[in-house]
């Protein structure tokens, strides 16, 4: 064997791919061949001081990850917003918010990004606006005003919850009614039965498409209202079953008018978060008349490592999807990656990491996975920014809990894990600013950031870059199916052929093995001897 190196994560590959395959004639879809990261905005990279990050820092940062190898990038809400769930309750679907810079500041990132060859899609909360929306201060004034129907109002609510926990209802005094919140109390929902709604959610899409944006992730797509308030949820084992506040009937029509206006516009890739993880869900979501994929939190919301579960949710996506899964495994909605399923373990990290990228599917990288970011931790609750975590913390301290007790609930469910600002340097706030961070950096920011992962060429940053590299020169590896998915003994391998090629993926979290390699191949990098959480990838052309 020649051209043998140590990598670590060990990885092998056949050089039998040419240039001829990207010209297979087969129809192609520039997402399919594409890397997204996702920038939770006000933690990426602060340019003016003020604690939060903006466009300027992020288009300061574009060169880094056009390094990395990335050709999307994913942008959490960053639409005028009181920010109480930080963007994701909308005042206005139109005006950037000042914290993250001017609509110039906007323009020039988009240009700058593209100007790179990486695309851009933006978070799209279409599910409820933020009560100091125009629309919903508008709407509580009087029965009769004609913005009251945007909105959900009942003279008695129901017993649906909210999933940040509590009533899903709030009483508005000036009209002696209650408003319908899915979450929190400052986010009312929109009413999708409304026909002067959609018509206003289809400009909106029109206004930001023609901006220059190259998709949306849809928020909570499958939650909206557009049946009305139906019956009572079931109540199962002391805990609301959501059988009538999601996924109702006329949820599907809604998603097929979004997709023809998107449709208006060319080459344009819709990506929904289906609120569920359960695969039977997902998949009724997924078509050329509804999304391009959605999130896949079957397989991503994992919570804690099993080789034998990461297979079985492989083979049911396989199975179960139509089209392309999405391949994730941290979000700002969940602990990071680097501790909730490599328990800090840095070959682990790697071996899944060489899975992401690999696998069958649309891959998402969160920010700082690449160098292997830890979760931050509420020390108490001053510290909890998630208003999730601080409606945990105030209902435990309601039921009688001491704040001790509560702070563990709320910590439980406080999203604030992965929220932690990008830790670009050792020096002082980490680098992302020049100030205190509107949330706390982790403690090991000295040791754990982009500049020491750069200079030393045994970090997890340079896996990640060769891996997407590798994924981004190999078409087989972004548009190959399965044609072997198999587990073994904590051995997770699966074959991919696509125009004649193939490529062969074995990745180890059982113990050390011996694999035979023919020997008529040129090994790019990598050993034979898989090691646990060892990764083996060889690439052949089909005779």
């Amino acid at each position: 064997m020649k051209n043998l190196i140590h990598f670590g994560l060990v990885l092998l590959i056949f050089s039998s791919l040419g240039a001829q395959e990207q010209h297979s004639g087969k129809p192609k879809m520039w997402w399919k061949e594409t890397v997204f990261y996702q920038i939770y905005m006000p933690s990426y990279a602060d340019s003016n001081g003020d604690g939060y990050g903006d466009f300027a820092g992020i288009t300061s940062k574009l060169d880094y990850l056009q390094n990395l190898g990335i050709k999307g990038i994913w942008l959490t809400p960053f639409l005028k917003s009181p920010k109480i769930d930080n963007g994701y309750d909308v005042a206005d679907y139109y005006e950037i918010d000042a914290v993250y810079g001017t609509r110039a500041d906007f323009d020039r990132f988009l240009s700058e990004a593209h100007r790179r060859g990486i695309k851009v899609i933006m978070d799209m909360v279409l599910n409820h606006t933020s009560t100091d929306a125009k629309w919903f201060r508008e709407s509580r004034k009087s029965k009769d005003n004609p913005y009251r129907d945007y909105y959900i109002w009942n003279d008695q609510p129901n017993n649906w919850e909210s999933f940040f926990g509590g009533s899903a209802w709030e009483k508005d005094e000036a009209t002696d009614q209650y408003y319908y919140h899915k979450f929190d109390v400052r986010m009312a929902d929109l009413n999708w039965s409304n026909p002067k709604v959609v018509a206003e959610i289809q400009e909106i899409l029109r206004f930001w498409l023609k901006a220059g944006v190259d998709g949306f992730r849809l928020d909570v797509i499958n939650f909206l209202t557009t049946d009305g308030i139906l019956s009572d949820n079931p109540i199962e084992n002391g805990n609301q079953k959501h059988a009538f506040d999601i996924d109702q009937p006329g949820v599907k029509s809604a998603i097929r008018t979004i997709r023809q206006t998107v449709e208006e516009f060319p080459d344009k890739f819709l990506v929904g978060e289906v609120g569920s993880d359960k695969i039977e869900v997902l998949k009724q979501y997924q078509s050329k008349a509804l999304l391009d994929v959605v999130f896949n939190f079957n397989f991503g919301s994992i919570p804690e490592f099993s080789a034998e579960r990461i297979f079985a949710e492989l083979q049911s996506m396989e199975a179960n999807m139509s089209g392309y899964p999405t391949l994730f495994f941290g979000s700002h909605d969940m602990a990071r990656l680097m501790d909730r399923l490599a328990n800090g373990n840095a070959k682990r990290n790697r071996a899944l990491a060489a899975l992401l990228l690999t696998a069958k599917g649309v891959p998402f990288v969160y920010f700082g996975e690449e160098i292997a970011m830890r979760n931050i931790m509420a020390e108490n609750i001053s510290e909890i920014a998630d208003i999730q975590g601080r409606t945990q913390y105030k209902l435990a301290l309601d039921k009688g809990k001491t704040a001790a007790e509560a702070l563990i609930i709320g910590n439980s469910h406080n999203r604030d894990k992965s929220r932690g600002p990008m830790q670009w340097n050792a020096t002082r706030f980490a680098g992302f600013s020049s100030t205190k961070s509107w949330i706390k950096v982790h403690s090991d920011y000295q040791d754990t950031n982009v500049e020491k992962a750069i200079a030393d060429k045994n970090s997890i940053f340079h896996d990640y870059k060769k891996l997407i590299a590798l994924r981004n020169s190999t078409p087989v590896l972004q548009y190959g199916a399965y044609a072997n998915l198999e587990f073994r003994d904590g051995l997770i391998s699966f074959d991919r052929e696509w125009n004649g090629k193939r490529a062969s993926v074995l990745i180890n979290f059982g113990k050390p093995r011996n694999i035979t390699v023919p020997d008529n191949v040129d090994i790019l990098y990598g050993i034979s001897k898989l090691e646990t959480d060892g990764v083996l990838i060889f690439v052949q052309t089909q005779k």
